[in-house]
């Protein structure tokens, strides 16, 4: 008979592992969603938007597979920790998973006979948010807190890249009134991959609060 110790040992592996394919099938649907924005592709764009409803109900099946064990087990105090990051990681993710059908929407916006080039800087913020996810990934998987922390420097760089394709989106507004709509689109999107950067460095956070019992803010 398997012990109630191991058990839960088993169910909380089973979490953490729902939690590493909901983030990588997040990190690809930014991947998809980008492609799709210089593809111009309204059809499939479409689509992605429709299936954000599977993220939707995973991460709402992360949530309640973690607060029924947490009424069934009344675990100790590390595993309670690890309950609670669970739960707080896969609502980062989920809105994460909301970004990547927002840009979606941007590109049903802009259509497919639009005159705007799609700046290259979002697609270089877009590589380094998944790059973010695949640290977290691992660093949520070993609860490594040296690597949550390098999550905040590559934050960083998305905010300063952001910062750029907004000055040149107002510029070309200054030259380019008649596209406005257009142009604040493409503005909307870089500040959708900026928010999906700002939740990784959420769960980077949640990490450390895992390890270390205690809340960090990983921009300071």
């Amino acid at each position: 008979m398997v012990s109630t110790r191991t058990q839960f040992t088993e169910e909380l592996l089973q979490l953490k592992q729902q939690i590493k394919d909901l983030a990588i099938d997040t990190k690809y649907s930014l991947d998809t969603a980008i492609h799709l924005l210089y593809e111009f592709d309204v059809e499939r764009a479409k689509r992605l938007i429709e299936d954000d409803a599977d993220i939707d109900a995973r991460e709402e099946q992360i949530n309640d597979d973690a607060v029924l064990m947490i009424a069934k087990q009344q675990p100790v105090a590390s595993d309670l920790r690890r309950l609670v990051s669970a739960i707080k990681i896969s609502s980062d993710i989920e809105r994460m998973a909301d970004h990547s059908t927002n840009i979606a929407k941007a590109t049903i916006h802009l259509g497919e006979k639009h005159n705007i080039e799609i700046d290259p800087e979002l697609r270089e913020m877009a590589v380094i948010a998944m790059d973010m996810v695949d640290l977290a990934v691992k660093a949520f998987e070993y609860e490594d807190i040296s690597l949550a922390n390098k999550l905040a420097e590559m934050d960083d760089l998305v905010d300063e890249k952001y910062g750029e394709v907004v000055k040149q989106m107002l510029e070309l507004t200054a030259i380019n009134p008649e596209q406005i709509q257009h142009i604040m689109q493409v503005a909307y999107v870089a500040r959708y991959i900026e928010r999906y950067a700002d939740h990784i460095t959420n769960i980077g956070e949640n990490i450390f609060y895992l390890v270390k019992g205690k809340a960090y803010d990983l921009n300071k």
